[in-house]
């Protein structure tokens, strides 16, 4: 081990491979702090050769390899188990082109997806891939777990923005696959292998991303519904009203805005009277109309019975701190403690059932649980999690996951959902799948896997 270590230093030079056990902590825990492992050290490749050198390295010594971007994963995904060599990608972050006529942008992998998005915008285009991470995020992650965040309702997921791929195979070997086409038949779409492949086929390096018009005008509102069944109603009048510029809806539970007020500083609760569901919304495009347009659906809807309340937007920064009360839940649940997580979709016609029949099941079975249910209910897309307010009788029931599980995961199965909506398997649910994927399904993951990566190098014990 000691002469690869020489060996990835005199690759890449000796302050880009790390081995100094302070250096390491922070590439060897999860965002969530629910996953620690150790790596043999990690290497900092500032180029696409010199990430295929490192990966020949490690082959020609039977050394697994982590790949890492900005290490802001829920699933465990991106932490070692022991004994890896993480890569970490943070230095390959250039924007390689910007081709504005074709509404393409090719950038290297450890991009923040808040790099790309401000590079988007100085060449006067729009990308629309936009979570709460954004600023820490990492392409590559991104890319690896086929992120989805707030605007998939009418952009898609990170795979419908992704033209092509740089990707660093198992074997060391670089395969260019940066097309900037909307149209190319010629076999078998490669990339989309590794998309969402959680890193466990090869190392994405860089991309070539669709890019869109900027919308010239924004309208948002923070509006109280009765349940969840009427806010999918209002969805769709929503989009009869205003077609493809509704960019977002999103639902937020009483439990979950409580925990944005009590632990995020200058947090404020837009409407009076704590209704029990909020929704967020946000429709944008190039016409001026879309605030009168938002104003006059809210209208109807609250004349029909759909909304209770609600608070429109009338400056930038009111809308920003709107969107601040919806992308701080993840951050003041981690301040708040350990919760029992699930990243969960189903079909949109199907969200309040679900959200009804898991909520009595789950009370039904533990008493006490605080249930924390907001996310992408445009898309079908909840985060639906539970704890316990106190942190004594969290701890009892954390040891419960097990149970709380097959609660909410069979359920899931039965609508015809997912139990992974946009974090991936990770170490968290690679077990767990098993009960819901078919065993020609999994044969088929096994042999994709098999074919790309024999040896089982690539980021080991995750996805499969």
């Amino acid at each position: 081990m000691n002469a690869l270590i020489t060996e990835l230093r005199q690759l890449l030079g000796e302050r880009q491979v790390l081995v100094a056990a302070d250096d390491l902590a922070p590439y060897c825990t999860d965002w969530r702090g629910r996953y620690a492992g150790s790596a043999l050290c990690v290497a900092l490749p500032g180029s696409t050769d010199e990430v295929a050198a490192v990966v020949r390295a490690c082959v020609a010594a039977g050394v697994a390899i982590v790949p890492q971007g900005g290490n802001t994963g829920l699933c465990g995904g991106a932490t070692p188990l022991g004994g890896e060599v993480v890569v970490s990608l943070r230095r390959m972050n250039r924007i390689r082109a910007i081709d504005a006529d074709n509404n393409a942008m090719t950038v290297e992998a450890g991009c923040t997806l808040q790099a790309v998005q401000e590079a988007a915008t100085e060449a006067g285009r729009l990308f629309p891939l936009s979570l709460a991470a954004e600023g820490s995020a990492t392409l590559g992650g991104n890319l690896s777990t086929n992120a989805g965040g707030v605007q998939v309702l009418r952009y898609g997921n990170a795979r419908e923005l992704t033209l092509g791929l740089e990707v660093v195979l198992a074997d060391g070997r670089i395969w260019n696959g940066l097309r900037a086409l909307r149209k190319d038949n010629t076999g078998y779409d490669l990339k989309h292998l590794f998309i969402g492949a959680e890193g466990t086929l090869g190392l994405i390096t860089a991309a070539t991303l669709k890019l869109f018009p900027r919308p010239r005008t924004y309208a948002t509102a923070w509006a109280a519904v009765p349940d969840p069944a009427a806010a999918v109603r209002l969805l769709g009048r929503l989009r009869d009203a205003a077609g493809d510029n509704v960019t977002a809806f999103e639902i937020v539970g009483r439990p979950a805005l409580d925990l944005v007020l009590r632990h995020i500083p200058n947090a404020r609760d837009p409407l009076a009277g704590k209704p029990a569901w909020q929704v967020l919304i946000e429709l944008s495009g190039a016409h001026d109309d879309l605030v009168a347009t938002l104003e006059q659906a809210l209208q109807h809807a609250a004349a029909d019975g759909l909304v209770d309340d609600a608070a429109l937007a009338n400056s930038q920064a009111q809308a920003a701190a709107l969107w601040a009360l919806r992308e701080n839940v993840s951050e003041a649940q981690k301040i708040e403690g350990v919760s029992i997580k699930h990243d969960i979709a189903v079909p949109v016609s199907r969200i309040a059932g679900f959200i009804a029949r898991a909520d009595a099941a789950l009370r039904a079975a533990f008493p006490e649980v605080r249930i924390v249910c907001f996310g992408h209910i445009g898309d079908g897309n909840l985060h639906y999690n539970q704890s316990r307010p106190d942190a004594q009788s969290n701890s009892e029931f954390i040891a419960q996951t097990a149970a709380v599980n097959r609660i909410v995961h069979d359920l899931v199965h039965e609508l015809g959902g997912s139990i992974s909506a946009e974090h991936g398997l990770g170490q968290l649910k690679r077990e767990e799948v098993l009960r819901y994927k078919s065993t020609t399904e999994m044969d088929m993951m096994r042999a994709v896997k098999q074919a790309l990566d024999p040896r089982d190098l690539m980021n080991p014990g995750k996805l499969l």
